[in-house]
């Protein structure tokens, strides 16, 4: 697939620019140095900067090709559609930790194709292409072999779509099965440790495209179990997620 793959390398390039451009754009470390969009959805002046700039290079590079990101939306489309989380895990960013990402998903109609994730403070980048295989650093990525949930550990993202009720019940489900409980603050590099086999599984009962656009072909190639985030409108008003080593998948799914 050259033109996949071109494309690959493509974001690859610019995503690795983009956190670059991040890291520059930082805000100073220890207060909130952001505006809230919602209750806990913070934007800063980043956000907005990158998600221009990977619009503007990939216009140049790809025209017939469309656009979305988390910031201005749908601005071009087209067949195929790259769409963009600029900084996943702001509130991190703001406050200077080292978790959080810039996330460039390639959709075709309703189909992950190409993704990458580029963890700037952490130096990582995760990629995959559709039928490619994932990667993280150039080292193929394997999910995990935990059969147990009293072996797993589990990452559970909040959402203010939710009722705080659920959030807290969930969390009980997997706790009481045996389960670690992790929150990380950034639901891309959540699914992208599931790809790794750094945890076992990431869940959240809302969460939005832009989220897990570049993280679901990721999750797919590196043999991961997800559920089927497109279903219903999640491509235009979000889903649920859940992305699971394959040994305790069914578990999560009742449990879920």
């Amino acid at each position: 697939m050259p033109a996949l793959d071109r494309r690959l390398e493509t974001a690859i390039g610019l995503a690795t620019e983009a956190g670059a451009m991040a890291m520059r754009l930082r805000p100073r470390a220890g207060g909130a140095q952001a505006v809230l969009k919602g209750v806990q959805d913070w934007v800063t002046e980043a956000d907005g900067a990158v998600e221009r700039f990977l619009s503007e290079r990939l216009l140049a590079a790809y025209p017939e090709d469309g656009f979305q990101g988390e910031e201005e939306g749908v601005g071009r489309t087209g067949t195929l559609r790259w769409v963009v989380d600029p900084i996943d895990g702001t509130a991190n960013y703001m406050r200077g930790a080292n978790r959080f990402c810039v996330s460039l998903g390639l959709m075709e109609d309703r189909t992950p194709i190409a993704g990458v994730i580029v963890a700037p403070a952490l130096g990582e980048t995760f990629a995959a292409r559709l039928g490619g295989g994932a990667t993280l650093n150039g080292a193929v990525l394997h999910a995990a072999d935990t059969m147990e949930m009293n072996r797993a550990t589990v990452e559970i993202g909040w959402s203010s779509r939710r009722p705080d009720s659920d959030f807290i019940a969930l969390c009980g489900r997997v706790k009481g099965a045996g389960a670690v409980l992790r929150m990380g603050g950034s639901g891309a590099l959540g699914l992208a440790d599931v790809a790794a086999g750094r945890q076992d599984c990431y869940a959240e009962m809302h969460i939005n495209l832009w989220d897990v656009a570049a993280a679901l072909v990721i999750l797919a190639e590196a043999g991961a179990v997800v559920n089927d985030f497109t279903a219903g409108e999640g491509i235009a008003r979000g889903n649920s997620i859940l992305a699971c080593a394959p040994g305790i998948a069914e578990a999560m799914r009742a449990l879920f």
